[in-house]
Protein backbone atom coordinates (compact mmCIF):
# COMPACT_ATOMS: atom_id res chain seq x y z
CA UNK A 1 0.00 0.00 0.00
CA UNK A 2 1.27 3.45 -0.89
CA UNK A 3 0.80 6.55 1.20
CA UNK A 4 0.66 10.21 0.21
CA UNK A 5 4.43 10.72 0.54
CA UNK A 6 5.15 7.74 -1.73
CA UNK A 7 2.72 9.22 -4.25
CA UNK A 8 4.50 12.57 -4.11
CA UNK A 9 7.86 10.88 -4.67
CA UNK A 10 6.50 8.94 -7.65
CA UNK A 11 4.98 12.07 -9.17
CA UNK A 12 8.29 13.90 -8.89
CA UNK A 13 10.28 10.98 -10.33
CA UNK A 14 7.86 10.59 -13.25
CA UNK A 15 8.50 14.22 -14.11
CA UNK A 16 12.30 13.95 -13.78
CA UNK A 17 13.87 10.55 -13.04
CA UNK A 18 17.33 12.17 -12.82
CA UNK A 19 16.39 14.46 -9.95
CA UNK A 20 18.60 14.09 -6.88
CA UNK A 21 17.31 12.57 -3.66
CA UNK A 22 18.22 15.83 -1.94
CA UNK A 23 15.97 17.80 -4.30
CA UNK A 24 13.09 15.33 -3.87
CA UNK A 25 13.57 15.61 -0.10
CA UNK A 26 13.52 19.41 -0.31
CA UNK A 27 10.31 19.40 -2.36
CA UNK A 28 8.39 17.12 0.01
CA UNK A 29 10.00 18.14 3.30
CA UNK A 30 11.80 14.92 4.27
CA UNK A 31 15.41 14.06 4.98
CA UNK A 32 17.34 12.80 1.92
CA UNK A 33 18.03 9.49 3.70
CA UNK A 34 14.29 8.98 4.25
CA UNK A 35 13.58 9.68 0.58
CA UNK A 36 16.30 7.24 -0.50
CA UNK A 37 14.87 4.55 1.78
CA UNK A 38 11.36 5.09 0.42
CA UNK A 39 12.59 4.95 -3.19
CA UNK A 40 14.45 1.70 -2.50
CA UNK A 41 11.30 0.20 -0.95
CA UNK A 42 9.26 1.30 -3.97
CA UNK A 43 11.85 -0.41 -6.20
CA UNK A 44 11.91 -3.57 -4.06
CA UNK A 45 8.11 -3.81 -4.19
CA UNK A 46 8.16 -3.47 -7.99
CA UNK A 47 6.25 -0.19 -7.96
CA UNK A 48 9.24 1.54 -9.56
CA UNK A 49 10.22 -0.85 -12.36
CA UNK A 50 13.07 1.14 -13.85
CA UNK A 51 14.34 4.45 -15.12
CA UNK A 52 14.24 5.25 -18.82
CA UNK A 53 15.52 7.82 -21.27
CA UNK A 54 12.94 9.55 -23.48
CA UNK A 55 14.50 9.48 -26.96
CA UNK A 56 13.07 11.40 -29.92
CA UNK A 57 12.12 8.54 -32.30
CA UNK A 58 12.75 10.64 -35.41
CA UNK A 59 16.34 11.27 -34.38
CA UNK A 60 17.06 7.52 -34.50
CA UNK A 61 15.15 6.70 -37.72
CA UNK A 62 12.00 5.46 -36.01
CA UNK A 63 9.70 8.26 -37.13
CA UNK A 64 6.76 6.15 -38.32
CA UNK A 65 4.32 5.07 -35.60
CA UNK A 66 1.66 2.49 -36.38
CA UNK A 67 -0.81 0.36 -34.51
CA UNK A 68 -1.21 -3.17 -35.79
CA UNK A 69 -4.21 -5.28 -34.87
CA UNK A 70 -3.32 -8.97 -35.08
CA UNK A 71 -5.86 -11.76 -35.32
CA UNK A 72 -4.70 -15.26 -34.36
CA UNK A 73 -6.34 -18.66 -34.37
CA UNK A 74 -7.75 -20.10 -31.14
CA UNK A 75 -4.46 -21.91 -30.51
CA UNK A 76 -2.36 -18.81 -31.15
CA UNK A 77 -0.87 -18.46 -27.66
CA UNK A 78 2.67 -18.88 -29.02
CA UNK A 79 2.19 -15.75 -31.12
CA UNK A 80 2.50 -13.60 -28.00
CA UNK A 81 6.10 -14.69 -27.37
CA UNK A 82 7.06 -14.14 -31.00
CA UNK A 83 5.47 -10.67 -31.09
CA UNK A 84 7.18 -9.60 -27.86
CA UNK A 85 10.56 -10.61 -29.33
CA UNK A 86 10.33 -8.21 -32.31
CA UNK A 87 12.42 -5.08 -31.53
CA UNK A 88 10.22 -2.70 -33.54
CA UNK A 89 7.18 -3.76 -31.51
CA UNK A 90 7.09 -1.42 -28.52
CA UNK A 91 3.86 -2.66 -26.94
CA UNK A 92 1.84 -5.88 -27.15
CA UNK A 93 -1.68 -5.84 -25.72
CA UNK A 94 -4.06 -8.81 -25.47
CA UNK A 95 -7.39 -7.24 -26.41
CA UNK A 96 -11.08 -8.10 -26.34
CA UNK A 97 -13.02 -8.02 -29.57
CA UNK A 98 -12.42 -9.27 -33.07
CA UNK A 99 -8.63 -9.02 -32.86
CA UNK A 100 -6.31 -10.94 -30.54
CA UNK A 101 -3.53 -8.39 -30.04
CA UNK A 102 -2.92 -4.69 -30.54
CA UNK A 103 0.68 -3.69 -31.19
CA UNK A 104 2.38 -0.33 -31.08
CA UNK A 105 5.17 -0.35 -33.66
CA UNK A 106 7.84 2.14 -34.68
CA UNK A 107 9.79 1.87 -37.93
CA UNK A 108 11.79 4.16 -40.18
CA UNK A 109 9.19 4.41 -42.94
CA UNK A 110 6.43 2.54 -44.77
CA UNK A 111 8.96 0.41 -46.64
CA UNK A 112 10.41 -0.82 -43.34
CA UNK A 113 6.88 -1.35 -42.04
CA UNK A 114 6.04 -3.50 -45.06
CA UNK A 115 9.12 -5.66 -44.47
CA UNK A 116 8.26 -6.00 -40.79
CA UNK A 117 4.73 -7.16 -41.56
CA UNK A 118 5.80 -9.55 -44.35
CA UNK A 119 8.96 -10.97 -42.76
CA UNK A 120 8.39 -10.87 -39.00
CA UNK A 121 4.70 -10.69 -38.10
CA UNK A 122 2.70 -12.54 -40.77
CA UNK A 123 4.98 -15.62 -40.77
CA UNK A 124 4.31 -16.21 -37.05
CA UNK A 125 2.38 -19.48 -36.68
CA UNK A 126 -1.35 -18.99 -36.03
CA UNK A 127 -1.38 -15.34 -37.21
CA UNK A 128 -4.43 -15.18 -39.45
CA UNK A 129 -4.46 -11.49 -40.39
CA UNK A 130 -3.22 -8.02 -39.53
CA UNK A 131 -4.80 -4.60 -39.83
CA UNK A 132 -2.54 -1.54 -39.71
CA UNK A 133 -3.35 2.03 -38.70
CA UNK A 134 -0.70 4.64 -39.51
CA UNK A 135 -0.35 7.55 -37.09
CA UNK A 136 -0.27 10.87 -38.94
CA UNK A 137 0.35 13.09 -35.93
CA UNK A 138 0.75 12.49 -32.19
CA UNK A 139 -0.69 15.03 -29.77
CA UNK A 140 0.09 13.19 -26.55
CA UNK A 141 2.37 10.27 -25.80
CA UNK A 142 3.40 9.53 -22.25
CA UNK A 143 4.16 6.74 -19.82
CA UNK A 144 3.41 8.97 -16.83
CA UNK A 145 0.53 7.68 -14.71
CA UNK A 146 -2.05 10.08 -13.21
CA UNK A 147 -0.94 9.75 -9.59
CA UNK A 148 -1.91 13.11 -8.12
CA UNK A 149 -5.51 12.03 -7.44
CA UNK A 150 -4.57 8.67 -5.93
CA UNK A 151 -1.89 9.44 -3.36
Amino acid sequence: MMNEIDGQILTILQSDARISNAEVARQIGLAPSAVLERIRKLEDRGIIRGYRTDIDPRSVDCGLTVFVAVKTSECGADAEEALVAIPEVLEVHDVAGEDSYLLKVRTKDTEALGRLLREKIKPIPNVLSTRTTVVLQTFKETNALPLSDRA
